[in-house]
């Protein structure tokens, strides 16, 4: 699937939509420069899940949980992970295969714990389509 936004407020409804759509046991794996609109897709996908606390990047804390929505949600920036065995010292395996879904930031740099069935999203701009503009890409089954 691919989504093509103009400003940060699509972005967002875009995150939203997917938010709605979410399961248990999901894992979103999301990729993007620095200041690609990561944080304002995760805004909205939490949105979408009934969580109206604050969503900020996690990037000292490597995973914050929410738990007022209709699933829980773990989002993880990874970041500053140096060696991706940093990931079984916080029991990332208690958050991949529990009920609540899991959103991923820089998932590429734990990629060999990421499971295979996890859902893919890439956000890239491209400055000669605005300023604003983003291209996002989905991979992977979302119903």
């Amino acid at each position: 699937m691919i989504k093509e936004t103009f400003n940060s407020k699509e972005t967002f409804e875009f995150g939203f939509e997917l938010g709605q759509k979410a399961a248990s046991g999901e894992i979103y794996c999301l990729e993007g420069d620095l200041g690609v609109g990561k944080t304002v897709f995760t805004q909205g996908f939490a949105k979408g899940l009934g969580i109206d606390e604050p969503i900020n990047s996690p990037t000292f804390t490597i995973v914050q949980e929410y738990h007022e929505g209709r699933i829980p949600l773990y989002h993880f920036d990874v970041y500053r992970i140096a060696d991706v065995d940093e990931m079984d010292e916080i029991g990332y395996e208690e958050y991949f295969f529990s009920d609540g879904v899991c959103l991923i930031e820089w998932a590429s740099l734990v990629e060999e714990i990421i499971p295979e069935e996890a859902i893919k999203i890439s956000i890239k701009k491209d400055l000669e389509k605005g300023f604003d503009y983003r291209l996002i890409e989905v991979e992977g089954k979302v119903e």
